[in-house]
């Protein structure tokens, strides 16, 4: 079982430049050359390698269905003749995780067969822990990738603002992030349906973090052109963000780092004589997210905090 999502990793097997970092044959030689096809995913995509330790092979994948399995021929090189097995991988999503199949099927030749004899184990028996150890490696593999993130502390910009849709709602800080993708949907939807125009990305407006009792108001919204009029019924209303200063900041990562890229920031602010406008509202813009990439460290979130205005001094 894989502690990450079936898209991650079909992506990560389909792709034959990754295959270096987990595959076990590379594992066990110091000398291994490795030459990529023209295609190195999907469809037709190869590669072969070139070992004195491990010998001479090549791979092929003849079919990829995303994201669900992948067919390959596997070619191996030896002083007993060649031989071409069938290699096939199943991803089946479990939960939050994907239980992924790797497995191997093909003949020895009279040869291969021979040459066994003389050794405690046979080719199936020598595969085994190979392919074991080969799944152990991909998951390291993906969870490092998966963990990486950075912040960028980008600098001072305006922002232009402008009339929003959006709902409201309290919570503790820790339900924050479980909860602020079925908000944005709710808006986005609402919006979808009474034909108001989005304009640029989501994002979450925060009205109140109380650190001490660990509780939060915070809005899910989208930006609109124009004002727009609703009824007293609905719960979703229309707010206006004016024309203001502010510290942007990127993530790019999983929201499990929102809060060092936030500490990050007003520790910048600090550090540079700036302050944060008390009675204006921090936000946070998801330029990518779950509904746009699978892996969470290609997920890109941007952070604005408004700062007070400069009062130019005046000479009498």
């Amino acid at each position: 079982m894989m502690e990450a999502p079936q898209e991650v990793v079909f992506n990560e097997v389909n792709n034959f430049t990754t295959w270096k970092n987990w595959e076990p044959w590379s594992q066990e030689a110091d000398d291994m050359i490795i030459d990529y096809g023209e295609r190195t995913s999907g469809e037709g995509a190869s590669y072969s390698w070139q070992s004195e330790e491990m010998g001479e092979g090549n791979m092929k994948t003849t079919k990829a269905n995303p994201h669900n399995s992948i067919e390959q021929e596997i070619t191996f090189i030896t002083p007993f003749g060649q031989s071409t097995s069938e290699v096939y991988w199943e991803f089946e999503t479990q939960g939050d995780s994907t239980l992924v199949t790797w497995g191997m099927i093909g003949e020895q030749s009279f040869m291969e067969k021979a040459a066994f004899l003389f050794q405690d184990e046979s080719l199936a028996d020598m595969m085994q822990p190979m392919l074991a150890k080969g799944l152990n490696n991909l998951q390291e593999d993906i969870s490092i990738k998966m963990n990486s993130y950075s912040i960028n502390i980008d600098g001072l910009t305006k922002h232009g603002g402008g009339y929003y849709m959006y709902i409201t709602t309290a919570s503790k800080i820790s339900q924050v992030n479980e909860r602020m993708q079925n908000m944005i949907s709710e808006v986005g939807n609402f919006m979808s349906a009474n034909n108001i125009e989005k304009v640029g990305k989501p994002f979450i407006l925060y009205n109140e973090w109380n650190e001490d009792h660990g509780t939060a108001i915070y809005s899910a919204a989208y930006f609109t052109p124009s004002e727009v009029i609703t009824t007293a019924e609905s719960s979703v209303l229309n707010g206006f963000m004016p024309n203001q200063r502010t510290l942007k900041t990127t993530l790019k990562g999983d929201y499990e780092n929102l809060k060092e890229a936030w500490d990050s920031s007003y520790a910048y602010l600090q550090k540079n004589g700036l302050k944060a406008d008390e009675d204006a509202k921090a936000f946070e813009v998801y330029l990518t997210g779950p509904n746009d990439n699978a892996n969470p460290a290609e997920w890109i979130t941007t952070i604005y905090i408004p700062l007070e205005q400069v009062i130019a001094d005046t000479n009498d």
